[in-house]
């Protein structure tokens, strides 16, 4: 996506340790913009009446917005991480990589092959993520936060394939070290 590895360490270690808990996890900073996630977080919501999108929809509109959105918000991340963290290299390397630049051959060579990839990154992420329970933090232990957060999705020769082996939710979670390619064992 265009981020350092510490950059991706940093968010990736975040949502490890509190999957599908707002506030605290980063994957789940676009609730309620352009997505509204979750029982609890739709109901609040709806009792606050804030309505910034038509939710209603947001099953339509989903597949088209979230890998467009993922963009412009996975850059701004980066630019927010190396500010934040001091990260000078990284975020001269960002500016003259992925500047906001909109040359037409740029467009074609870096930011639709992102929008297509970001296609497959929101696929492979969200399947097993966004069924789950999304609440605020329940201080569970755990093993039970990442079981309650995650699911898998079924074994295939072609899941295996297109989601690099992460239709293992639950055990990229519960092992996130172990290579992902033993995950079925």
């Amino acid at each position: 996506q265009g981020g350092s590895a510490s950059w991706w360490n940093h968010l990736h270690n975040q949502h490890h340790a509190k999957p599908n808990c707002f506030r605290k996890d980063p994957d789940l900073n676009m609730h309620p913009l352009l997505f509204s996630l979750g029982k609890t977080l739709s109901i609040e919501l709806g009792k606050g009446k804030k309505k910034f999108m038509p939710y209603n929809y947001q099953h339509k509109y989903f597949f088209l917005l979230a890998p467009l959105a993922i963009i412009p918000f996975f850059q701004l991340s980066v630019f927010y991480f190396a500010i934040k963290r001091k990260r000078w290299l990284v975020r001269m390397c960002f500016n003259s990589k992925f500047g906001w630049d909109l040359r037409y051959d740029k467009c074609f060579c870096v930011y639709l092959p992102r929008y297509l990839e970001s296609h497959w990154f929101i696929w492979v992420t969200q399947m097993n993520h966004i069924p789950m329970d999304i609440d605020y933090d329940k201080n569970e232990d755990w093993v039970s936060t990442q079981v309650h957060a995650t699911c898998n999705v079924k074994q295939s020769l072609f899941n295996d394939w297109f989601t690099g082996h992460l239709n293992f939710q639950i055990e990229h979670h519960l092992f996130p070290t172990m290579p992902r390619h033993n995950y079925w064992k």
